[in-house]
């Protein structure tokens, strides 16, 4: 049925997408549900924005920031303030020019509008001020150095306030940026197209004329539309793809480490696993190692911290503890256990499925009885966020600075605690971090909040993944990022 459905797929795009030498078309895993940075919530949605709407800010491949609608900023020097220096060369698809007070129009919807979801990312502005065209101060009401991470994703996606004043809320049917490529057409669930926007500041460096986003949820239809030539390039080839796509003399397989990682988060307030000796006997019932080499087929990035090793936030002195079930079962014992039996939500999917059923055959000879409860990823976030779990394995998409990839779990105000863990060591520390501007202090205060949460087991971080790109053999100049958003500029179709 499944090779049906696939030879089904591909006769549709065979029929509806016909090649074009200057056309892009790009196989993306799902279709956005808002093209409204304000509203924004799936990482989807930040590809197609990366072709849609430019931000003040980017993030290189080292992960330092680089400019984009800013040329430059500066902090003051009390930190409270950030000064932007924008691009005299930029305007909107609809004509309207991108100034200081575009910006500061769009940087205040995201920290005020009702249906925003930037709030909580940009809480510590407390004014936008636009002094003069080209200048943009961002004023604090504390210290706040991860603003820049913030500043290069959505919150810093600035679209034209001509636009907003017309469409208000509607602006997520007709999204009107300054990005190289402009909106042309969106049918839901089939296709978004674009085509190249000639009033771009970096125009000379866009060469292909339309791009065309094709949602396509199953990771082998994806790859065989790839290989049939309906595909110029797709996200996310599953792991156990990869080897057989790099065996296809008509396909590139381009690869980098990805911020994104897969981690298990612990109901540590009511859930079966509240006392640390347990989720202690549970750590040492699995080997991430194993993980990896049985359903990732070997590629992925084991790990214990939600930082990829290599990285200025890792911290290679506090390694996982090795694998010891014995060790396990002393732990239950002392806890007053002879066996512990709780339920690992995943999302419903392969992958997800597999890594979960090694965790449960591990953990079986450490004393705990797994039930395995697979959902759509929507009702498990919703299960979750009511508290309503023991476990359940999720990914995170992954950001530059280290608090919007730690802090959002583990601070005891932060948006995704689920498992109400609180710790005021970790507050701390957390708060030192995000006050400094200064990478060595910041180092040292993630570093004591690490050596507290990784003792109290809040979550197990169990992998970084890889991000595989598979490419038409022929496209040129594509530039891989850990953060898996693909830039268009330099890609040239043959």
């Amino acid at each position: 049925m499944r090779a049906l459905v696939a030879f089904a797929l591909l006769v549709v795009l065979t029929v509806a997408q016909p090649a074009g030498a200057q056309t892009l078309r790009i196989g993306i895993g799902s279709d956005p549900n808002v093209l409204d940075p304000a509203v924004s919530g799936s990482f989807v949605e930040r590809v197609v924005f990366s072709a849609l709407c430019d931000k003040l800010i980017d993030t290189a491949p080292d992960l330092s920031f680089r400019p984009e609608l800013a040329t430059r900023w500066e902090w003051a020097p009390d930190g409270l303030a950030l000064t932007l220096t924008l691009r005299s060369d930029a305007r909107f698809h609809d004509g309207t020019s991108l100034d200081a007070e575009a910006v500061r129009v769009n940087l205040e919807r995201y920290r005020t509008a009702r249906e925003s979801r930037r709030r909580s990312e940009l809480a510590q502005i407390s004014a936008v001020e636009a002094p003069d065209q080209r200048t943009v101060i961002i004023r604090l009401s504390e210290p706040f150095a991860p603003l820049l991470s913030v500043l290069a994703d959505r919150g810093g996606m600035i679209m034209s306030p001509t636009a907003l004043a017309r469409l208000g809320e509607r602006i997520r049917d007709e999204p009107v940026c300054s990005g190289p490529f402009r909106l042309t057409r969106r049918v839901p669930q089939d296709r978004i197209e674009m085509e190249r926007f000639p009033g771009h500041w970096n125009a000379a460096n866009i060469h292909v004329e339309k791009l065309v986003f094709l949602p396509i949820p199953d990771n082998t239809v994806r790859l065989l539309n790839l290989r049939a030539g309906q595909l110029d390039i797709i996200e996310r080839l599953s792991p156990s793809d990869v080897a057989d796509a790099r065996r296809d003399q008509r396909l590139r397989v381009v690869e980098a480490t990805a911020l994104a990682y897969q981690t298990m988060s612990i109901n540590t307030a009511t859930g079966a696993l509240r006392d640390p000796l347990v989720r202690e006997a549970l750590e040492r019932s699995i080997d991430r190692a194993v993980i990896n080499q049985v359903a990732l087929e070997g590629l992925l990035v084991p790990g214990n911290q939600p930082e990829a090793p290599g990285t200025a936030y890792h911290f290679a002195d506090l390694p996982p503890p090795p694998r010891d079930p014995a060790r396990a079962q002393a732990l239950l014992r002392q806890a007053g256990h002879d066996r512990v039996a709780f339920t690992l939500k995943v999302p419903n999917s392969p992958v997800e499925a597999q890594v979960a059923q090694i965790i449960q055959a591990m953990a079986a000879e450490g004393g705990f009885d797994v039930r395995i409860e697979q959902m759509e990823s929507s009702a498990m976030v919703a299960a979750t966020r009511r508290g309503d779990y023991d476990a359940a394995i999720a990914i995170w998409s992954g950001r530059p600075d280290p608090h919007g990839n730690v802090a959002i779990w583990l601070a005891s105000d932060g948006f995704l605690n689920w498992g109400h863990y609180a710790n005021p060591v970790v507050d701390a520390a957390f708060a030192a971090a995000r006050r400094s501007t200064v990478t060595a202090e910041r180092q040292a205060q993630y570093h004591r909040a690490a050596e507290a949460w990784l003792a109290d087991r809040p979550h197990l971080f169990l992998y970084h993944h890889r991000w595989f790109w598979g490419l038409r053999a022929g496209i040129a100049g594509f530039e891989p990022n850990p953060d898996g958003i693909i830039r268009f500029a330099g890609i040239r179709a043959p």
